[in-house]
């Protein structure tokens, strides 16, 4: 499994929302047992401001702004960084942010934003990962790396009722 793909590694895996319809409950809860982590039920467990909202907003500044005006102050707040773009990442850093969403970055590009966000925040990867390639980003330290592959691409078990006898 990918859960032990990451064993002795400091970074936790995550699923997302990308579920079967009417089927979230037990594929959230088939992950827990495989040993991962649910990251969000729905939108209303956690802020988190990706690229649409930002742009809605206007920026990551007035994004955040909008965010801790409407959130009670015990919820985190995770910004979505896109690729290569260290301006935005340095940005939502000077605003407290406590989860940077490292979207669709190569390991390479994730080393070098993890340099810059230097434990200020807690790192989230994301995009494309699959049990393939995960074994690059187990090095290059991040908290957690979120997969929707683990509910959306789940293989589906084969019940058959033939065998059931009165």
């Amino acid at each position: 499994s990918i859960v032990k793909l990451l064993a002795g590694s400091k970074t936790t895996l995550l699923d997302t929302r990308k579920t079967t319809p009417n089927m979230r409950i037990f594929e959230k809860y088939a992950v827990k047992v495989g040993g991962a982590t649910n990251h969000r039920y729905n939108l209303s467990d956690a802020v988190m401001l990706k690229d649409n909202h930002i742009g809605a907003a206007g920026g990551i500044t007035e994004a955040v702004k909008r965010a801790r005006a409407y959130v009670s102050f015990v919820n985190k707040i995770e910004v979505e960084v896109e690729v290569g773009n260290l301006e935005e990442l340095k940005e939502a850093l000077t605003l407290g942010v406590e989860i940077i969403m490292l979207d669709n970055m190569t390991p390479e590009q994730m080393k070098e934003a993890i340099k810059v966000i230097d434990g200020r925040a807690l790192t989230e990867c994301s995009g494309n990962v699959t049990k393939e390639n995960i074994k690059n980003i187990i090095d290059v330290g991040v908290d957690y790396v979120s997969s929707g592959a683990l509910t959306h691409s789940a293989p589906i078990m084969d019940i058959s009722l033939k065998n059931l006898h009165a």
